[in-house]
């Protein structure tokens, strides 16, 4: 919310202070309410404190497709944009929606489209979601547009969290692993490094590695973590280079097990991207523009490059896709016969379902096999040092014994 420093007068006397509103008008408007007639109001600067601390998209996924479905609803009920947009703007959860919806209601009634008033929320409204609303204002089908955009970010949001959530079960259980094995060298090993000395005997193998590697975590901690900080911060300065982030899409698609999967996901959101424009009547070269900004992977973004630069040639769009690695055949077949028949956005959405279907598949395929896995890992990590730990237990027992 924003601040507004106002002067102005009441019943009685001369009034000043500070309101917190959306906006100007709706700060005059409380004011009003409360009898307070305004002769000065201005816009308070925001300090760093009193700014929303926001990372990464300032609207849960969730969240936006619940507000598109509400939004096609109203316009399909004969509720006008700008009562849909107030009505909206009460109800959703997300502030940085509500403000947002607060200003366009605004840049509506002084006649601007719907489109152009959602142009300046960038962070909330991505360039897909603009031009399918400007497709939809000059076909007059703004509801079609809005129940379009809705399926297309269920579809893709329910397959990045198959995808999320097939990558994050073995992160968490190997950071486990990682935790156990250390407060294993740290904290239990050392009791027994003492004991063994005094025991004096030819330690087997494997104790003297595993104390070697307490010793180690004990006093070289910190190089650890500076291999932790240089690795991501390596990763980081690759990212913001155009060759390091094409390089590691290429590492991440050629993964076994793993590459197949963010490949299939890829190429669903690819094709059902591609599908909904094409769909609403946006241009083939400015969809496939778009496509390429919001695929998400260098080595597929490249490819659709070529494409659109192959139909302003004049040639099919099919192109660069066959016999290139990461698009397997049935992809350009399917967009091909859509090309020759006619109805290129129906053959995409079904390449789609496909795909989003064998994501689904693949990652709960992955789950039954990765989780005796890591158990087993876990379990080989935990009983190398406690095997290590009772094989001298054991030599000194015996001698014991034969004393």
């Amino acid at each position: 919310m924003a601040r507004f420093q106002y002067v102005g007068r009441d019943r009685k006397a001369v009034r000043k202070g500070i309101v917190q509103a959306a906006n100007q008008r709706e700060a005059i408007m409380k004011l009003r309410d409360d009898g307070i007639r305004i002769t000065e109001i201005k816009q308070m600067a925001e300090t760093a404190l009193q700014k929303d601390i926001v990372i990464g998209n300032p609207v849960k996924r969730d969240q936006f497709i619940m507000f598109l479905r509400q939004f096609a609803t109203l316009m399909r009920a004969g509720v006008t944009i700008v009562d849909s947009v107030g009505i909206l703007s009460q109800q959703v959860e997300s502030k940085a929606l509500r403000r947002a919806l607060v200003e366009i209601a605004d840049e509506l009634k002084s006649g601007k489209s719907l489109s152009e008033a959602a142009r300046k929320f960038p962070k909330i409204f991505e360039p897909l979601v603009i031009n399918l609303l400007q497709a939809g204002e000059l076909t007059g089908s703004i509801d079609e547009s809005l129940d379009r955009l809705a399926t297309h970010f269920e579809k893709a949001y329910a397959t990045r969290q198959k995808v999320v959530s097939a990558m994050t079960y073995p992160v968490i259980v190997a950071v486990l692993a990682i935790g156990v094995v250390i407060f294993l060298l740290t904290s239990i090993v050392p009791m027994f490094v003492e004991m063994f000395n005094d025991f004096g005997g030819e330690l087997p193998l494997i104790t003297k590695f595993v104390m070697g590697a307490s010793d180690f975590v004990q006093n070289y901690w910190y190089l650890l973590i500076a291999i932790v900080v240089i690795f991501v911060g390596g990763l980081w300065l690759v990212r913001k280079d155009e060759k390091g982030r094409y390089m590691l899409d290429t590492i991440l698609l050629r993964m076994p097990i793993f590459g197949n999967i963010l490949k299939k996901a890829a190429l669903a959101r690819m094709t059902r991207t591609l599908s909904s424009l094409y769909s609403s009547s946006v241009p083939i070269l400015v969809a496939l523009t778009m496509v390429e900004r919001v695929v998400g992977n260098e080595v597929i973004g490249k490819v659709i490059l070529q494409s659109r630069d192959g139909l302003e040639r004049g040639e099919s769009m099919t192109g660069p896709m066959m016999g290139h690695w990461a698009f397997p055949p049935l992809i350009p077949h399917m967009i091909s016969i859509g090309e020759q028949t006619g109805a290129l956005d129906h053959m995409l959405e079904r390449v789609a379902e496909f795909y989003e279907k064998e994501v689904d598949a693949e990652t709960d395929k992955l789950k039954a096999m990765i989780e005796p896995l890591m158990i087993v890992l876990l379990a080989g990590l935990v009983g190398t040092i406690v095997l290590a730990i009772l094989l001298p237990m054991f030599g000194l027992f015996e001698n014991v014994d034969n004393m």
